[in-house]
């Protein structure tokens, strides 16, 4: 049988003959290719389903698929306070800000010349527990000549607070630096809580310090991410009772026996440094690190000027780090192992403000106040997770187990560990300014119950 055309089809043809013999051949060719698609499509059948020719059903999901299902419920809080009460208001606010053009206003307005090359920005930090800060932040590049970067940090909260910083940067061919700086504290709201891994939040007692170090150093870039840093300088400490709030001071806590006085504080001391840093690293440089491998060692020798014999000591760290990108878009997951070492050279003990110190900002575990943690050698290891929020601003997560031990590790038990846990912001701009905000616990000892005993809330921008 043969397929019959619609009436619309037959018309149109038929039209477009009669124009044709008229002498409209173009014409009526173009209504008839216009005309007779539309209606054939229209007739035509819908579209069946491809049919499974395997006739098996889907497959069922993998043991992995299930598995997975353990850490989404585990991390779920986790995730629901990152991703939807922190990174997505925030993530709005920076949109916002861009789009009402706030960032480039506010530079233009701290950041002087032409070329924005000189700037004076104003700084403010808390730390929950300590003495706030507030100071300035002053910035000049090719200062005196073309290369030489200046910076200047200055922070006070009162006579008895002060702070202050003075680099200059020279930049070399080859991506090589040379850093000339000093730097001077004075702040009377320290924490000593007695050396080893066993001792108390409830043994907390306030100390203050004055300090000032001069360094030189040169660094070298590598392949990749890798480089090797060297430096020297003189440092010279001294120390004195502290206060804060009602908080005990030291002297207090050591008269009532809680521990000895620490090595060091009577005195104080004035050394000569030596520090050299190696690190070889498989991740890129530009433009974010991604997946890659870390190996890093460092080696400090500091020589008492003020004992006779000579007497010094030697501090010493290593990690080995691992980090995974998982999309591309610098969301890395990273596990890092840390070990560091503080060795005296001589008869003389270690001042104790060189020995290995865990918590706050400056060393490993974070969510614990600077100086917790403190001994002659500490192991940690380290968890993280840091996305991007916008386009200047990382989200981190990170949960540490570590502690603090004897010389070269001695009486490391796994019941003497502590966990750490931390969650913050910072700043993915220059480090000689960088913002930050970090919420964070610590936990006794696992042989102790393994309860909080710690809290820390920090946030501003300051490095001192």
């Amino acid at each position: 049988m043969k397929p019959r055309m619609s009436r619309v089809v037959r018309r149109g043809l038929r039209s477009a003959l009669t124009l044709a013999r008229s002498g409209g051949l173009a014409a009526s060719f173009a209504v008839a290719m216009v005309i007779a698609p539309r209606n054939a499509a229209a007739e035509d059948p819908p579209k069946r389903d491809v049919p499974d020719y395997e006739g098996r059903p889907p497959p069922p999901p993998s043991a992995g698929d299930v598995a997975l299902w353990i850490p989404r419920v585990i991390f779920s809080p986790v995730y629901f306070t990152s991703e939807f009460l922190i990174r997505r208001p925030i993530g709005a606010l920076i949109t916002a800000a861009e789009r009402a053009n706030v960032p480039s206003t506010l530079y233009d307005f701290f950041a002087f010349g032409p070329d924005h090359k000189a700037g004076l920005v104003p700084l403010a930090f808390v730390d929950f527990g300590f003495n706030p800060s507030v100071g300035l932040y002053a910035f000049w590049d090719d200062a005196f000549f073309k290369g030489d970067d200046l910076r200047l940090l200055a922070s006070t909260w009162g006579t008895d607070w002060l702070a202050g910083s003075l680099t200059q940067r020279i930049r070399l061919p080859g991506a090589r630096s040379l850093t000339l700086g000093v730097e001077a504290i004075r702040r009377p709201d320290h924490v000593y809580y007695g050396t080893g891994p066993s001792t108390l939040q409830s043994a907390q007692g306030r100390y203050g310090e004055e300090y000032l170090e001069g360094t030189v150093s040169f660094d070298v870039p590598l392949w990749r991410s890798s480089r090797v840093q060297t430096a020297l300088g003189v440092r010279t400490a001294g120390f004195y009772d502290g206060h804060f709030h009602d908080d005990p001071t030291l002297f207090q806590r050591v008269e009532a026996g809680v521990y000895a006085l620490p090595p060091g504080f009577a005195s104080g001391y004035t050394a000569e440094t030596n520090r050299i840093l190696v690190a070889l690293d498989s991740r890129r440089r530009y433009p974010a690190p991604g997946s890659g491998v870390r190996l890093q060692g460092q080696a400090l020798l500091g020589n008492d000027l003020a004992e006779s014999p000579a007497s010094g000591w030697v501090r010493t760290d290593a990690t080995a780090a691992g980090y995974l990108d998982l999309d591309g878009h610098r969301r890395v997951v990273s596990l890092a192992v840390e070990t560091s070492f503080s060795d005296p050279l001589g008869s003389s003990p270690v001042p104790f403000t060189e020995l290995v110190t865990l918590g706050g900002d400056k060393a490993p575990m974070p969510g614990f106040y600077p100086g917790r943690l403190v001994d002659r050698s500490a192991a940690v290891a380290t968890l993280r997770y840091r996305w991007p929020i916008g386009p200047w601003l990382n989200g981190s997560m990170e949960a540490a187990v570590g502690n603090v031990f004897g010389a070269h590790l001695d009486g490391f038990d796994p019941g003497l560990l502590r966990l750490e846990a931390a969650l913050g912001l910072e700043s993915d701009s220059s480090p000689d300014n960088a913002i930050h905000f970090l919420i964070g616990f610590g936990t006794e000892t696992f042989d102790h119950g393994g309860q909080v005993d710690s809290f820390r809330l920090a946030f501003g921008t300051s490095r001192f």
